[in-house]
């Protein structure tokens, strides 16, 4: 009864993770923020003059989630 059930561990070194290299991490950064800011245009300005889409689609579809944003719509 004295056996353990993990195996002894013979050296105790921590494998190291690589760090992501700027350069990686640029494209999608720029990707990701370009993404936001159209879903906040969307969600935000979508609406009257400054419409891209006509009708009330974009507003129907986006209407909750801007009041939850506190954007104003009526």
């Amino acid at each position: 009864m004295a056996q353990s059930a993990a195996p002894a561990s013979t050296s105790s070194a921590i494998p190291q993770i690589a760090p992501i290299s700027l350069k990686a991490i640029a494209p999608w950064a720029a990707f990701v923020g370009i993404l936001m800011l159209v879903l906040l245009y969307f969600v935000g300005a979508e609406q009257g003059a400054t419409s891209l889409i006509a009708g009330e689609d974009v507003h129907e579809w986006v209407h909750d989630g801007r009041h939850l944003l506190g954007f104003p719509c009526h």
